[in-house]
């Protein structure tokens, strides 16, 4: 078989990129000598994140239409021109046998002009409520890959496989809880919170965390808190308090995993399968200000089979207290919504994703 060719195209968040590079990675360790493209939006993430990944990337011209009228959404169609015309270019010329969409607007306009030139398409849904962009897309796409069951209201049966979404492979193998807490240079005799807020970070968990600090150390915990690039300059201060340590990014996820004994977070897609791998008990905050307010149906989702606790933002003023203290001094709490996240899992996503990306190279 000659080395197969691959496009991958997914951006403008981390839930995005992080599901294309795990694909990616996978589809290397198979084939060796692959070739590799990726297809990002010009002005996002994906044009740093993708390099420093060890892949090749191509920018285009596109963002997505805003709620509001705005100077972006009168250029929209121009965008979309531009985008599409220069992914048949980038595919005539690189002439790849599989394209594979992540999600994010990028994705759409390549996965478009691959179905138009008739080379086979994988969509990847991370979300419980799919995207503009891939509804979109199904009725074209050889094969949709999902996380979550019930979605057939949107895409067509016969292209769906459960699979899961691909999470970081060193999540896979549990690290050591004694590695971890020196790592971190923790006290092991206290409980750690983590705070997550995604890659960009979250603005109201950060100002939840810090309205409530004296109280959440009152609980006798330590906390890391990942605020996020956007916020450091402003919580960054709360680092001289014992027991707290504020970063905007963390390197070792699987170690301050390990770290954790709960774990509040965002619900966006990556984050919450990471947490179905690691098990950790878990209250969701999910954002109230993403495309059909997926977090909350992400979050919802795990939280109707009882594997972790939801607070919308709305309601973080009268029950996070109660809800916090409880469920940090409840030893049997934790322990049930740790195995009920963790039957939720699916460890082997990415291998069953790229299994299904090689049944189409011809």
């Amino acid at each position: 078989m000659k080395n197969p060719r691959f496009i991958i195209s997914g951006g403008g968040t981390g839930g995005h990129i992080y599901p294309a590079v795990a694909i990616a990675n996978e589809l290397k360790n198979r084939f060796p000598d692959a070739e590799f493209l990726f297809v990002g939006a010009k002005d996002k993430m994906e044009m740093q994140k993708v390099p420093q990944a060890g892949y090749a990337i191509k920018g285009l011209w596109i963002s997505g239409i805003q709620r509001k009228l705005t100077l972006d959404n009168a250029m929209f169609p121009l965008k979309l021109a531009s985008s599409m015309w220069n992914s048949f270019k980038i595919i005539k010329s690189f002439k790849p046998d599989v394209v594979i969409g992540t999600g994010g607007f990028a994705s759409g306009a390549v996965l478009k002009a691959a179905s138009m030139l008739n080379i086979p398409t994988v969509i990847q849904e991370q979300n419980s409520y799919p995207g503009i962009t891939n509804k979109l897309l199904a009725k074209r796409a050889n094969k949709i890959c999902v996380a979550y069951e019930n979605l057939e209201r949107f895409f067509p049966k016969d292209k769906m496989i459960l699979t899961g979404n691909p999470v970081r492979q060193d999540l896979i193998n549990e690290a050591s809880k004694s590695e971890a807490i020196a790592y971190f240079n923790l006290d092991a005799n206290k409980k750690t919170l983590l705070v997550l807020g995604g890659s960009l970070g979250a603005r109201r968990i950060n100002q939840l965390i810090e309205k409530e600090l004296d109280f959440l150390l009152s609980q006798n915990i330590q906390i890391i808190w990942q605020c996020g690039k956007l916020y450091l300059n402003d919580y960054s201060k709360y680092t001289e308090k014992d027991n707290v340590q504020v970063v905007a990014f963390i390197d070792r996820m699987d170690l301050v995993y390990a770290a954790a004994d709960v774990v509040i977070s965002r619900s966006g897609a990556s984050s919450v399968s990471e947490l179905c791998i690691v098990g950790k008990p878990t209250i969701f905050i999910p954002s109230p200000n993403v495309a059909e307010d997926h977090q909350t149906k992400n979050a919802k989702a795990i939280s109707d089979k009882n594997g972790a606790i939801l607070i919308k933002e709305s309601e973080l003023e009268t029950q996070f207290e109660t809800i916090f203290s409880d469920l940090i001094s409840n030893e049997s709490k934790k322990s049930e919504l740790s195995q009920n996240i963790k039957k939720l899992a699916k460890p082997n996503a990415t291998k069953d994703i790229v299994e299904e990306i090689i049944k189409l190279i011809k």
